[in-house]
């Protein structure tokens, strides 16, 4: 088990600075997901843990011993990339152990960590096998395997599941999911893959341009997002963002909403604020609070959910519903209560 501090971490390349004064505590055990868009700093983040980078600034601490400047071999870490990098003339056996030969391991131990690694995957069927003899989720459960066999203090993944199609990438969100739950240690993912962060993480680390915009679990980032940067890039579609311009403020506590006028007892109202609401939180019915009408641009159907698009003026209104659509609706309303708030420099806005 380990624990990881970032103590104002910085990293640049030649003028371009890449990662911020980062500060992050990682707990022993934790699945952390660092989430955010490309070039953000996520795997700039998970090689300066690796030592594969070197950082500029800043202290990492791991079980509070600085490892700035340790080896990568000495850091008791192991990675998984992106690329499977599986030996192609190794057979899956010879992949799995390359690394603890290299260590000078006994062979009898290396047989039982690769067998011990395998049958937690369940690839023992498979250490024969070249990898141009296996399926893409195939390699990448090698390549997990390879790290599994060292049992490191941390697991460190760098977008491991891009390379595989969406069916494959669901499998092995589960079976990542399930190989934390069963060996406990720490693990490091980066992707920017909403759905993945949302599905595996215990913390997640939503970032944007090399800082930090929210640490948090997945319910609390959906539900309780900081900041309008967060709001939009967590949720699928992403939230409805609505500007009321300070025109549209009648009084501390009442605001003018698609033209009707409420009152929002617990806020206090003055500049231009943003009016922010989950499409799922949108119903095709005129039954709750906020009443609106759109023009329909488009349905989407899911089977299971029908995403709908329109248009209320010049915002764009996206709606996520399992419920059936009545003939030419064009009428949709929500709570009060499921409304988020943000000021005009974009922050949430609290009561």
């Amino acid at each position: 088990m380990a624990k990881i501090k970032f103590i104002n971490v910085e990293k640049s390349f030649g003028n371009n600075k890449v990662i911020k004064k980062f500060n992050l505590e990682i707990d022993d055990g934790e699945f952390t997901v660092l989430v955010g868009p490309s070039g953000c700093g996520k795997s700039t983040l998970l090689r300066m843990i690796s030592g594969l980078e070197k950082i500029d600034k800043g202290t990492i601490l791991l079980n509070k011993n600085i490892i700035n400047d340790l080896l990568p071999s000495k850091r008791d870490m192991a990675m998984v990339f992106q690329s499977y990098a599986l030996y192609p003339h190794m057979n899956v056996y010879e992949n799995m152990s390359f690394g603890l030969k290299m260590e000078k391991i006994s062979k009898n131990n290396i047989q039982k960590k690769v067998n011990q690694a395998a049958k937690i995957l369940k690839i023992k069927h498979l250490l024969d096998r070249k990898p141009g003899q296996l399926s893409g989720g195939q390699r990448q459960r090698v390549a997990i395997g390879r790290a599994i066999s060292r049992n490191p203090k941390i697991f460190l993944f760098d977008e491991p599941l891009s390379n595989l199609d969406a069916a494959l990438r669901s499998e092995m969100r589960v079976e990542i999911s399930k190989l934390h739950k069963k060996i406990k240690t720490n693990m490091i993912y980066v992707t920017h893959d909403q759905v993945e962060a949302m599905t595996l993480a215990d913390k997640m680390v939503i970032l944007n341009e090399g800082r930090i915009e929210q640490v948090g679990s997945p319910d609390e980032i959906y539900n309780f997002p900081n900041n309008l940067f967060v709001a939009e890039f967590i949720g699928t579609p992403k939230m409805n963002i609505i500007k009321i311009n300070k025109s549209n403020i009648i009084n501390n506590n009442t605001l003018r909403i698609f033209g009707k006028e409420y009152e929002f007892k617990n806020y206090k109202f003055s500049n231009e604020i943003y009016l922010g609401i989950r499409p799922e939180h949108i119903h095709p019915n005129l039954k709750h609070e906020i009443q609106f009408n759109i023009n329909i641009d488009l349905i989407e159907n899911l089977g299971s959910d029908k995403i709908i698009y329109g248009l209320f003026k010049d915002n764009e209104i996206r709606i996520r519903t399992s419920e059936d659509l009545p003939q030419n609706n064009t009428g949709f309303s929500f709570n009060k209560n499921k409304i988020v708030f943000f000021n005009s420099k974009k922050n949430k806005l609290n009561y």
